[in-house]
Parts: C-alpha cells; structure tokens; sequence
C-alpha cells in the first residue's frame, strides 16, 4: 500500500498550473450519458474518482478514453440501466448518475454509494425529487430500484438545504422531461453552473444556474459537444494552505477567483498577501500567521466544507486561537487525532474544534481516513519538523492529480513509497 515520505519544514515557491475540478468533472461525466454520441471534455484531472466513472460508463455500455486530461465519451451503444454494487461503492458522488440513467432509459437499478465516510449523507432529496418528476421507486437491502411508467414529467421541488448532488440530479432528470420543473433553494455552486453550461451547449434550456431558483425546460433531446472543466477551487485552497504554513510564495495559474471568495479573505486575516490579475493568484506568506478568529463551513458562496481541514492545518500552526465550526456534515473533524500526532493542539465538542495555535509541528507516523483530511496531513507535514509518514494517501488520490510531483516542483521534500 502507498505512503507520503515527508519531510518537512521547507519553504514552498514557484508556480503551477490548476487541474480541473473533480466535483464539476463527475457530474458532466454522468450528463454524457444523456447525449447519444460523442461528448469531448477537456481539463479532466486524472484521478480516481474519474477513473471510477470511466468504470461506470463503460459498464453501462459506452466508450470512454482518457488521454492528457482529454476525455471522449461516446453513449450511442449505452445498453445497461443497472450499476453494479463494487462500482457504486468506489466513490459517493456515483449517485449522481441515477438521473442520468433514468433520463435516457426509463429505469435504473443501483446501490447506495460508498466513499469516503463524513456521517450521514442521505440521498432522500434525490429520491424524493424524483418521485415527484414521475419515478417510482423501491428500496430495499440497499438496492434502489427506478422506473418511469411514461415519461418524466417536470416539477415544482423545493429542496430543504441547498444539496449539491440533489440539484444534480434533479437537473439531469429534467432536461429531457416533458414539461417545466423549477427548483427552489437549489444548490449555487460553480460546479452547478458548469454542469448546466455543458448541458445548454448540447442543447438544453436551463435558466438560473448559480442563483437559488433554477428553471429548466423540458426537451425532445441533447446533441454532443466540446467542453473544458472548470478549475478545481478545492486544490486552489489546498495550495494556498500549503504556501501558507511553509511562509511561502505560489502563483496559481488558471483560476477564477470569484470561486475564492469565501476562502481568500481569511488568507489574508492570517496575514497573507494575495494579488489577483486575471487568471492568476499570487499569494505571499508571513513567517508566522495569524489566526482566522472564526470560520464556519456554509453552502456556496459561503466557506466550502471541502476546505475545512486544510484550513484547519493552517491554523494550527498561527500565533492565537481559531474556532470552526462545521455545519454541512457530521463527521468531517476526522482528520484531527492524526494532526494532534504532529503536535497541534485542538478541541472538538460535537460540530465545534477549536484550534490553539503551536510554535512548531514535528513529524509522526499519521493514517488518513478520507479525501480532504488527508490533504490537511499533507499540508500540516510540510510544515512538520522531521519526517511525517502518510498512510491511506488511496483518500488523497480520489481528488488530488499528483500532489507530491505538485508540491515536489514548489521545493517540498516528499515522495510516494
């Protein structure tokens, strides 16, 4: 099994250029499906959780390559409705294709998706929205079994938090159902509006992407097209993070910085200084930073929850005190007892941690147990006195393209064993 050798306490420097967004890639690769021919994205990041999907795909009868960062999907000879249960249980964002398949196929037959464990995250939204657009749905031994007497029909769904994957769902069922559905407290993420840029472009009539109502209206069918992925906000935060805690220099290439507003302000509360000219971020680190006082995870374009960790590896190592308080999933402080072996000194008490920062991190055998925590170990190794090893980078690879070759060209000493 894989681990990160590092060792840490170096300062980072340089400039790289951003992949594109896993949470944006997974579900257009899932909206391909609804398009009878080929579909070409660019900025694919090479990842596992992509090469989850290809699985998928290809199960479901399509062709799907993967070269340079260039996927080709072509869903013309897609003739399976049904995903196995070891292909539901590689990665939790799987369930976004139930949509999808219900939308081309008039039926689905699925398992309840795996992934990275962060508490309960119920698809109820999902199913509950569909049943409404006209699916019928049975559930047992965690099996969900779908499937439409006629034909998908639009709906009035008003959603009672502002779900990512249900509103990519409810999404990918509407645009080939008869009628007008409106979503209401729809999710308002980047990763929503680039979905539904792609879906217009093969044809869809989408209103309101990015806003909390979203209108769509229904039709006959979707022609293939080219699209380029956004970049990945999430990475841009866990480089910053890592430049941060190292008091370093880094220029981003690629990003569109209106994706980072929740997350630059408290750069710059810990002290940083951050430049932004069009498609490039520059930030400029302080030898020793200042807390960020208080940060809370909230539906975008409030602090994304996927950020949380990393952020957390920055604070511990600032001169003061930072409270987080998590409010989108339950289990999301996992990462903790494993930065406490570095030597940082945090409390939790149910959705509150509150993180005391230390003059210095040493190095420590750590485990990583899911996708963002096991960014935050690496981020927190960096500035790690000693050497750090990291198990369970397997999390880190479903979201992360290459982080050590990434961080390795900035200056750090790290590499995978």
């Amino acid at each position: 099994m894989a681990k990160f050798i590092v060792d840490g306490n170096r300062r980072l420097q340089g400039e790289v250029d951003l992949q594109g967004a896993k949470n944006s890639a997974l579900p257009i690769i899932s909206a391909t499906l609804l398009c009878s021919g080929e579909s070409v994205i660019h900025c694919c990041p090479i990842i596992s959780d992509i090469n989850a999907s290809i699985q998928i795909l290809r199960y479901l009868g399509c062709s799907a390559k993967l070269s340079d960062h260039t996927l080709i999907v072509d869903s013309k000879d897609m003739n399976r409705c049904d995903i196995p249960e070891n292909l539901m249980n590689e990665m939790r964002s799987s369930i976004v294709f139930l949509g999808a398949i219900i939308a081309r196929k008039g039926k689905a037959k699925l398992y309840f998706p795996g992934g990275c464990e962060l508490g309960p995250r119920p698809i109820d939204l999902h199913l509950s929205a569909l049943r409404k657009m006209g699916v019928i749905i049975d559930e047992r031994y965690g099996l969900i079994t779908c499937r439409v007497k006629d034909k998908l029909h639009g709906a009035k769904i008003a959603l009672p938090f502002p779900s990512v994957g249900a509103t990519e769902n409810i999404i990918l069922s509407a645009v080939l159902a008869k009628g007008t559905t409106i979503i209401s407290n729809a999710a308002r993420e980047p990763e929503i509006v680039d979905l539904c840029d792609y879906l217009v472009k093969c044809g869809a009539e989408i209103y309101g992407a990015g806003e909390s109502t979203i209108y769509i209206y229904g039709v006959d069918n979707l022609t293939p097209t080219v699209h380029t992925i956004i970049p990945d906000r999430i990475v841009a935060s866990t480089l910053m993070a890592a430049s941060a805690v190292t008091g370093g220099e880094l220029i981003l290439n690629g990003i569109i910085s209106s994706h980072l507003d929740g997350v630059i302000p408290l750069f710059e509360e810990a002290g940083c200084n951050i430049k932004v000219r069009n498609s490039k971020l520059k930030i400029d680190s302080p030898n020793r930073l200042k807390p960020f006082k208080s940060v809370r995870t909230m539906p975008y374009p409030g602090f994304p929850t996927d950020a949380q960790a990393v952020m957390m590896s920055v604070a511990t190592v600032a001169k003061g005190t930072t409270v987080f308080v998590e409010n989108i999933f339950e289990s999301r402080y996992r990462h903790v007892e494993d930065l406490t072996r570095l030597g940082a000194n945090i409390k939790v008490a149910n959705k509150v941690a509150v993180v005391e920062g230390v003059d210095r991190l040493f190095g420590a055998k750590v485990v990583a147990k899911e996708l963002r925590g096991a960014a935050a170990l690496v981020v927190a190794s960096l500035k790690a006195e000693g050497r750090t090893e990291i198990e369970g980078i397997k999390y880190l690879e479903r979201g992360y393209e290459d982080l050590e070759v990434v961080l390795s060209s900035l200056g750090a000493n790290i590499r995978k064993v």
